[in-house]
């Protein structure tokens, strides 16, 4: 990649991008709550569920797929077919609300960024609710227009979503900021080895299965009293 797409990864997956993670658990804070998480081990624990299950067997196989069709149709039906894709397997309300929240919001700050023609036109369909605007989808669209190599965005990606999650474990779990880039640190071979396997998979190849942190989001929403959205 050129130096300007290399910088491009870094800000779209930067912790400090105004996408809207930090307003999120993934379903953690139920799971501390309940007592079932309660250490920086079984946060660990969380975080590779999330991506062994879900973020690097489903999430990233649809970015890679959507940063495929910008490059080679940029024909916006193919995005707004992923996106129903997306939103036709995520069941948990919120964690589907989480991907559209934080889809919508870096795809708005894309449009306005790139002044990209495609961008635009996804950015208002989104706006319109032509289409969820899922984070997967828009994050590889956006890849797609800034030429990013696959193998960097898929990285990039489970690494992002690995420490949002670290993120509001601190916030809930007496962990400190040592411990938490210890558990980012640990999870380094986890992402490595789900990003060199998102690069060979299709849209045909994609699913997730994790039930417990989907029920626990879903109970999540009837918590009496909740730090996160979701």
């Amino acid at each position: 990649m050129s130096i300007e797409s290399f910088l491009s990864v870094l800000q779209f997956s930067d912790g400090l991008f105004p996408a809207g993670a930090y307003a999120h658990s993934f379903a953690l804070e139920y799971y501390v709550q309940s007592g079932t998480v309660t250490d920086a081990e079984g946060v660990g624990e969380f975080i590779r569920a999330s991506l062994e299950g879900a973020v690097g067997t489903a999430d990233v196989v649809v970015m890679l797929s959507a940063l495929r069709c910008v490059l080679r149709s940029g024909n916006l039906d193919d995005l707004m077919s992923l996106d129903a894709t997306v939103e036709a397997m995520k069941p948990a309300q919120e964690l589907r609300s989480a991907s559209r929240q934080m889809g919508r919001q870096t795809i708005r700050i894309a449009a306005a960024l790139t002044d990209h023609a495609l961008l635009k036109s996804y950015f208002m369909a989104t706006e319109s609710d032509s289409t969820p605007g899922h984070h997967s989808v828009c994050y590889g669209a956006i890849g797609g227009t800034q030429e990013w190599a696959e193998l960097d965005a898929a990285n990039a990606y489970l690494y992002s979503a690995a420490s949002a999650m670290t993120g509001a474990a601190l916030r809930l779990v007496p962990l400190g900021q040592l411990r938490g880039q210890q558990l980012l640190w640990d999870m380094r071979k986890v992402i490595a080895r789900l990003a060199n396997e998102s690069v060979t998979k299709t849209m045909d190849d994609i699913w997730s299965f994790v039930p417990g942190l989907e029920i626990a989001s879903m109970r999540h929403a009837q918590l009496d009293a909740r730090l996160f959205r979701s």
